[in-house]
This record gives C-alpha cells, sequence and structure tokens, in this order.
C-alpha cells in the first residue's frame, strides 16, 4: 500500500511514543545506519570523497552528511520507523570520528586502508614502551592529537553553520566524537593489540593499571567536553531517554572473557564509568543505565542488570531469542533483531521467516523490545529486505 509522508510520519511517531509512555502497539523498527552505508552510493558521494577525506575534511563531512541525510530521508527511512521527507525546522550533523577516536586521542597512528573506515595501530604493541601512556600522563582533551582536531573540526563548523542553510534550512552540529566511551577493555586491545588479553592473566598488575588509566582518562575527557561544550548541545542521547536512562557505554571485547574474568577483570572499571556519569554507585541508586555489546555476550547479560543497573542492552549477533527474556526480565528493554548478513545477503523472504522466528518467541513479553538490525546495517544491504524486517514486524509485532 502506498503511505503518504503525512501517514508514515504520523504512524512512526504513535509507535515511538507509545513505547515511551509504556503503552506500545508494536515493536518499533529502528536500523544503526553508518555513513559507510551511503558512500558507495554515487546519489549521494558524487565526488567519491573517500574516508580519510570524510574525517580529515569538514566541508567533505558536512557535505556527505547532508546528502545522506537527505538520501535517507526520500528513501531509507521509507522502510523503518523514521521521520521522512524534509526536517521540520533544521538538519543535524555531527563530527563523526567513527570508532577510531579514543585509540587516535591517546596517541596511536590513525590509517586509512581503501574502502575503509579509520583505524588505529596499537602503539604499545612493543612491551619495551607499555609504561609509555602513564610517563606522558593523561592527553589534553580538548588540543591532543584526535581530540584536537575534533575541536579545531568543531570550531570550523560552529562558525560556518551560523549563516549556513541546506535546502532552505538551518543547520545545526548536534554531537562529536569523544562524548562517550567504547570501552576500556577495547580501548586497552586498541592500544597494546590482542596480546592484552593475556597480560590480564600474565601481567596483571600493569594490565589493571592500563585499564585504570583509561577509565580515568575516560572521565576527563567527557567532563571536559561537556563543559566546553555547553549547555546548548546535548552531550548524549540518554538524557534524552523517556526511560530515565541515565548513561550508557559499549565494550564489545567483552564477548572473550567468562562470566568470572569479566567480573574480576573489567567489571570494577565499568562499574567506575557508571557511578561517575550515571548518578551513583550503580547498586546504590545509580541509574538506571544502558550498554551496546555485539557478539557472543548473552551469557554476561544478567550480570551486567544486576551489577550495573542495566535496563536497556542493545544486542547484536549471536542471540538465543528463546532464552533472553526470560534470563533478563521483562522490565528490560532490548534491542535487536535479524543479522546484518541476512539482511544483506538474504533474500526479503529469508529476512521475513526470521523477522517472524524472533517475534515468535517471548521477546516482545513486556511491550520492551525494538526491532533493528544485528548490528550496524550493511553497505550494500537492499531496500527490499530492509522492507522486509519491517512489514513482518508490522504484521506479527502487534501487541493484543
Amino acid at each position: 500500500m502506498q503511505r503518504s509522508v503525512e501517514q508514515h510520519n504520523a504512524e512512526q511517531r504513535e509507535v515511538w511514543d507509545r513505547l515511551w509512555a509504556g503503552d506500545p502497539i508494536r515493536p518499533p523498527v529502528t536500523l544503526g545506519i553508518n555513513i559507510r552505508y551511503y558512500m558507495d552510493n554515487p546519489a549521494v558521494n558524487p565526488k567519491a570523497y573517500t574516508f580519510k577525506q570524510y574525517t580529515l575534511e569538514p566541508d567533505a563531512m558536512l557535505e556527505l552528511q547532508l546528502a545522506a541525510a537527505r538520501w535517507a530521508r526520500d528513501n531509507t527511512n521509507w522502510h523503518f520507523d523514521a521521520e521522512v521527507g524534509p526536517p521540520e525546522n533544521r538538519w543535524d550533523v555531527y563530527i563523526d570520528y567513527q570508532n577510531c577516536y579514543e585509540a587516535a586521542w591517546f596517541g596511536c597512528e590513525l590509517y586509512f586502508a581503501e574502502g575503509q573506515p579509520p583505524d588505529t595501530r596499537p602503539m604499545l604493541a612493543n612491551d619495551d614502551n607499555k609504561n609509555l601512556l602513564f610517563d606522558r600522563g593523561i592527553p589534553d582533551p580538548l588540543n591532543d592529537n584526535a581530540m584536537g582536531r575534533i575541536r579545531r573540526h568543531y570550531e570550523y563548523w560552529k562558525e560556518k553553520l551560523e549563516h549556513f542553510t541546506f535546502e532552505g534550512k538551518p543547520v545545526r552540529c548536534t554531537g562529536v566524537s569523544g562524548l562517550g566511551t567504547d570501552g576500556p577493555l577495547v580501548a586497552a586491545i586498541n592500544l597494546r593489540g590482542a596480546d592484552f588479553i593475556t597480560d590480564l592473566y600474565l601481567d596483571p598488575d600493569w594490565a589493571q593499571q592500563l585499564l585504570s588509566y583509561i577509565v580515568e582518562a575516560s572521565i576527563v575527557r567527557i567532563e571536559a567536553w561537556r563543559e566546553y561544550l555547553g549547555p546548548d548541545m546535548p552531550t548524549d542521547w540518554f538524557a534524552q531517554d523517556p526511560m530515565g536512562i541515565k548513561w550508557g557505554l559499549g565494550d564489545d571485547s567483552v564477548e572473550l572473557l567468562s562470566i568470572e574474568a569479566y567480573r574480576e577483570l573489567i567489571l570494577p572499571h565499568h562499574v567506575r564509568l557508571y557511578e561517575h556519569f550515571g548518578g551513583g554507585p550503580p547498586k546504590a541508586g545509580g541509574g538506571p543505565n544502558f550498554i551496546h555489546l555485539c557478539g557472543d555476550v548473552q551469557r554476561l547479560l544478567p550480570t551486567i542488570r544486576d551489577e550495573l543497573n542495566v535496563k536497556s542492552f542493545d544486542t547484536g549477533f549471536p542471540i538465543n531469542w528463546e532464552t533472553l527474556r526470560d534470563e533478563l526480565g521483562d522490565d528490560v528493554l532490548i534491542w535487536g533483531g535479524v543479522p546484518v548478513a541476512i539482511l544483506k545477503d538474504g533474500t526479503p523472504d529469508d529476512v521475513a521467516a526470521e523477522t517472524k522466528r524472533i517475534l515468535q518467541t517471548n521477546i516482545t513479553r513486556g511491550g520492551k523490545f525494538i526491532m533493528r538490525e544485528a548490528n550496524n546495517l550493511a553497505p550494500g544491504t537492499p531496500l527490499e529486505n530492509i522492507e522486509a524486517m519491517y512489514e513482518t514486524t508490522k504484521e506479527f509485532g502487534r501487541y493484543t
């Protein structure tokens, strides 16, 4: 059935409003869409900007983000619960250093493999320089390395956007990379390499010192940027969440650990971060909190719920949908859905079947489930496959 802009926007708004109000109609469908989804699309990127240009040239980043936003509102957004058509008030952009900002701020070399998002090389891989960061101290949050480039980028945009319009509407910078953290274990592995997992056991004092350094540096960085940006810019989306979520992080590398190892080696560092940003100790009134974890992490989620007062989980793949709701309880919001490989390489029938299978478990019990790709939409994913997930959720996800 052909939908009008007004019909689509009214439906998606009601679906989200009813979820947050505790009276859901059906699970909303959302997508994690990175700029890389649009980079190979000539309609979005006619100048064939590379990731190096996108990251290091503020005008290229601005041009690509606005073109992607316009294309999404005319195309992709029709296939999930997102607004279509021109924005009512303004276009939003953000300074996007992908997942490399943290290691690059500490001083890791930034590099650009052909056709790939930016990445970094470990700077502590040599045992002779393992104490390099301790000797240097915490980098300046506003001036050193990647965060210095981000600040200059932000100031350039701030001046440019003061009198800049796109298709007749103003443009606002709504955030910058560096206001959160991808997690202390992820950062440690980026700094040291995969050897850090063995360091946790073979050189535990040094490993714990590095994790503590990363946590304290993250707190210093985030607080400095909150003060620098001031009250006019939301410093994270969690404060806007109607569930009252206080704060959240990701730390995908915990999938490498057993429950016991996570509790002993990483949990205290997560507690420190949530205690600082989540309104107090998680087990003594702080939170509720959010976490994003891709990978094989399901065994850890009940511990994370209980120890960190996490009430909102953004999952990836693999997930056992038959058991997850029973493991976490009806009062926990769960984000997740069809694996990206099925969405990208399957047929619409394959996507519909997997979507239906997920919805026919008890995952929707309690009304706190958001359907999304698991996790981060792959470039080349056909729109008809996204539509299959959307329409199947609308058909089989309705609460009765």
